[in-house]
C-alpha cells in the first residue's frame, strides 16, 4: 500500500496547500496502478487541516530513503502537458477522485539516487539542494545555547577567582621564572617544611595558594582569613609578582640579608655586600651616604607603612619593594596610594607615608605563610598568647632571613647584633636611636629572637659577616 512520502531535509517546504500529491490506493486495474498502467499518483489536494500540520510542525525529523522511479516510470516533479491534465471533479476507478499523470518532459535530466536508477521521487515543489525551515531555527538555538555557556562559565570564573565587581580581571602575573634548583641541599634544609616556595602573592591564585598552604585558616599578620578582599583589591593593582628578573638563571644563589644594626658603623663591608647575588635589605636603612659601610646595590626592600621611604631621592629603579602586611590597614593604605586617593592614616601605630616613590612594577606582597614560618617554626612563638600578655610577631629582619631560606641556597648576614649590656649604644647604623628604643618595645620577642640568631650562627647554617 503506498503511503505519502515525507521529505527530507534538504527540501524546502511549499506554501500551497496543493504541495503534497496524494498517492491513488485504488485502481481499476491492479492497487497502486492508473488507469494508463502507471503510478496511480494523483494530485488530489490534502485536507486543510493534515496541510497546516505539515507546514507548521514537520521539521525534516529524520532523512528518508530516495525511491528511484527507473525507466519508464512518471516522475511527479515534472509539469504535465495541459491538455492531458484530467479536468477538475473527474474521478477514476473506485470512486475516488484522481488527476491525470504527470508525464516527464521529454529530455529532463533524472535526479541521481541513492539505488542509482534515475530520477528520485520528489513531491512537487520541492527543490533539490534546499534547506529545510526547521534549520535556521536550529541554528539559532545552538548559536544561543553556546553564548549561554560561554557567558555562566566566564561569571563562574569571576566568582570563584575573585575578579573585580566590574567584571574585568586583574593584570595578569603570571610567574616567568622559578627558583633554580641546586644539586645540594642548603646548610639551613631542616628547618624548612617547605622548599622552593613563591614568596610573593599573585592576583590569579592567591586565594587557591592561601587554602593550600593553610593560609586562609590566620587572620593577618599569618593570613589572610578575614582580609581576602584586601589582599585581592591590592593585588589588582600591581603590575607583577616576578620573584627575580626573566633573565636572571643563576642557580644556587648567594644571599646577604642586611640588618640595620649600629654594628655595621665602621665596618667597611659595602664592596663585600655588594659582591653577592641577592641582597635583602629592609625598611628605611638608607644606602645614600652609607655606601661604604653597607653597599650601594639593593635587590629586595621590605617594609610596612610606617617604615617606608617617602623621599624619591631613596628610590632605585632596580629594587623590588615588598609589602610585609601585618594588618588590614596596611593593604588599605597600598591601595589609597595606588589609586590616588586620600589616606586614611587611622589605625597605625605612627603616621605612614603619604606617597609612594615606587612605581607599581617594583611592588611585591609577601605571603603571609613566610611570617607564620618565621613566628612558628623558627622562633616557636604560640599560636595563643596569654591573655595578660600583648601578642608577638617577628620583626622585619627576622622575616627577611626567613625570606632567605626561601629563596637562596647559602645565607649570610650582616648587621643582627644587639648591644644590649650599653642600652646608649646606637641601635641603627644610621640616625641618632639608642638600644634603650628596642628595649621598651612590646610587639617583638627580642631575647627570642636573639637566641634563634645564636643558634643558625653556631650551628653555622648561616654565616655573620659583623662576628667579633
Amino acid at each position: 500500500m503506498w503511503g505519502r512520502p515525507r521529505p527530507p531535509c534538504n527540501w524546502r517546504q511549499p506554501r500551497s496547500r496543493r504541495s503534497f500529491p496524494r498517492v491513488r490506493r485504488r485502481s481499476a486495474q491492479s492497487p497502486g496502478i492508473g488507469a494508463g498502467g502507471s503510478l496511480g499518483l494523483g494530485a488530489a489536494p490534502l485536507p486543510p487541516p493534515l496541510a497546516r500540520q505539515i507546514r507548521e510542525k514537520e521539521s525534516c525529523p529524520r532523512r528518508l530513503p530516495v525511491v528511484s522511479a527507473g525507466p519508464g516510470l512518471l516522475r511527479p516533479d515534472a509539469e504535465a502537458p495541459r491538455d492531458r491534465q484530467q479536468p477538475a471533479g473527474a474521478s477514476g476507478a473506485g470512486g475516488l477522485r484522481a488527476a491525470a499523470p504527470r508525464v516527464a518532459e521529454p529530455g529532463a535530466p533524472l535526479r541521481s539516487s541513492l539505488l542509482g536508477l534515475g530520477g528520485s521521487l520528489l513531491p512537487a515543489g520541492f527543490a533539490a539542494g534546499s534547506h529545510c525551515p526547521g534549520e535556521p531555527a536550529m541554528r539559532g538555538y545552538l548559536v544561543a545555547i553556546f553564548l549561554s555557556a560561554v557567558f555562566l562559565y566566564y561569571v563562574l570564573h569571576c566568582i570563584l577567582w575573585g575578579t573585580n565587581v566590574y567584571w574585568v580581571a586583574p593584570v595578569e602575573m603570571k610567574r616567568r621564572n622559578k627558583i633554580q634548583p641546586c644539586l645540594s641541599k642548603p646548610a639551613f634544609a631542616s628547618l624548612l617544611r617547605f622548599h622552593q616556595f613563591h614568596p610573593f602573592l599573585c592576583a590569579a591564585d592567591f586565594r587557591k595558594i592561601a587554602s593550600l598552604y593553610g593560609s586562609d585558616k590566620f587572620d593577618l599578620p599569618y593570613g589572610m582569613r578575614t582580609s581576602a578582599e584586601y589582599f585581592r583589591l591590592a593585588l589588582s593593582k600591581l603590575q607583577s609578582c616576578d620573584l627575580f628578573d626573566e633573565f636572571d638563571n643563576i642557580p644556587c644563589k648567594k644571599c646577604v640579608v642586611v640588618g640595620n644594626g649600629g654594628v655595621l658603623k665602621n665596618k667597611t663591608l659595602g664592596e663585600k655586600i655588594d659582591s653577592y647575588d641577592v641582597i635583602i635589605r629592609m625598611n628605611n636603612g638608607p644606602v645614600l651616604g652609607h655606601e661604604e659601610e653597607v653597599g650601594r646595590r639593593t635587590t629586595f626592600r621590605l617594609f610596612y607603612p610606617e617604615s617606608v621611604f617617602s623621599d624619591p631621592i631613596h628610590n632605585d629603579p632596580n629594587t623590588t619593594v615588598i609589602l610585609t602586611a601585618f594588618k588590614p590597614h596596611d593593604l588599605r593604605w597600598l591601595l589609597e596610594l595606588l589609586m590616588g586617593d586620600k589616606i586614611n592614616t587611622n589605625g597605625f601605630w605612627k603616621k605612614p607615608a603619604l606617597n609612594l616613590i615606587y612605581k607599581p612594577y617594583q611592588i611585591r606582597i609577601l605571603d603571609p605563610f613566610i611570617i607564620r614560618t618565621a613566628a612558628y617554626e623558627l622562633l616557636h612563638f604560640p599560636k595563643v598568647f596569654p591573655k595578660n600578655q600583648k601578642p608577638k610577631h617577628p620583626t622585619t629582619g627576622i622575616i627577611a632571613i626567613t625570606l632567605a631560606f626561601y629563596i637562596c641556597h647559602e645565607v649570610h648576614l650582616a648587621g643582627f647584633k644587639y648591644n644590649f649590656s650599653d642600652l646608649k649604644s646606637p641601635l641603627h647604623y644610621y640616625g641618632n636611636a639608642t638600644m634603650s628604643l628596642m628595649n621598651k618595645n612590646a610587639y617583638h620577642n627580642v631575647t627570642a629572637e636573639q637566641l634563634f640568631l645564636k643558634d643558625i650562627m653556631e650551628k653555622n647554617l648561616v654565616i655573620n659577616l659583623t662576628q667579633d
